[in-house]
This record gives C-alpha cells, sequence and structure tokens, in this order.
C-alpha cells in the first residue's frame, strides 16, 4: 500500500502529491486531449459549413434559412477561435513561467468554446432539419437536442462537482 492521503473507508487518493508546476504540467497535457476531441468535430462540422454555400441548391434556401446558415457559419468561427486560442496562449506565453495562470485561462476559452460548440451544432442542426421536414417539428428537435447536450456537457459535470464538494465537507 502507497502512503497516499486516502479518505476514510475509501481506495481512491484524496488529492496527489505534485508541485503546482506538476499540477499546471498534468492539467496542460489533460486539457490539450480534450480539446483534440473538440476541435476534430469543429473542424469537420466548420468545413462542412463552409461547403455549403457552394451547391447548387443553396440559392434555393428561403431568407430565414439563408439568415441560419450565416449564423452557423459565424458561430463555427467563433467556436474554432476559442477552441484553438488555447495553442495560441500557449505559444505566446510559453517560457515566462506562467504555466499555471495559462492553464487556467486556456480552460476558460475552452469551456467559451464548448458553449460556442453548442450554439453553433444547434443552428446546423436548425437548418438542415428545416430543410429536411420543412415544418415546426424541426425545432422541436433541435430543442430537445439542445437540452441533451445541455445535460451531457454541463448539467452533469456541474452535479458530480457539486456532490463531490458535498461528499468533502462530510
Amino acid at each position: 500500500m502507497t502512503d497516499d492521503k486516502r479518505r476514510p473507508g475509501s481506495t481512491a487518493p484524496e488529492g496527489r502529491d505534485e508541485s503546482p508546476e506538476e499540477q499546471a504540467d498534468r492539467r496542460w497535457v489533460e486539457l490539450l486531449q480534450e480539446v483534440r476531441v473538440a476541435q476534430t468535430g469543429v473542424q469537420i462540422l466548420f468545413g462542412f459549413l463552409l461547403t455549403v454555400v457552394f451547391q447548387p441548391r443553396f440559392t434555393d434556401l428561403s431568407d430565414t434559412d439563408t439568415n441560419i446558415y450565416l449564423a452557423t457559419v459565424v458561430l463555427g468561427a467563433v467556436t474554432t477561435g476559442a477552441l484553438i486560442a488555447p495553442v495560441s496562449f500557449h505559444r505566446m506565453v510559453t517560457g515566462r513561467q506562467l504555466k499555471p495562470q495559462m492553464v487556467e485561462w486556456a480552460s476558460r476559452l475552452t469551456v467559451v468554446g464548448l458553449v460556442f460548440l453548442l450554439c453553433t451544432m444547434a443552428s446546423a442542426l436548425l437548418l438542415i432539419l428545416r430543410v429536411a421536414l420543412h415544418n415546426a417539428v424541426a425545432l422541436w428537435i433541435v430543442a430537445g437536442l439542445v437540452l441533451w447536450f445541455v445535460l451531457c456537457w454541463f448539467v452533469l459535470p456541474a452535479w458530480a462537482r457539486r456532490d463531490n464538494a458535498r461528499t468533502e465537507k462530510d
């Protein structure tokens, strides 16, 4: 058995024995892995969106659908910017002993990117479903999917954090 700290009645370590620099290094590597997953999805979605305007049927879109498309492309660009920002942030501050602060900012930018990714996906789904279904059911489907994404991406993690904070108090 190791000499790490354990909560009474638990086999899980209470915390890690790491310096602030080691913690920042670990958190940075974890964040990079997370961002890679999100960036891949954004790149595929954004690439698809950029090709839509060149399709012959694009001129057949209603004004509303064209506006939804334009909003979706702008949201896709904002999402791309937010999710690539941690890389730029790292490059601009590397070697200046700012890694803990950089990790915090990169983490915040990633969350912002995820919020914009949710908006991008919702508007892309709305456009696609409006064109495919030609009725108001599209809006209800998108609303349900947005609720699902919010639950998976934000509510469940917040619930886990709250539950963990409550457990640590006891």
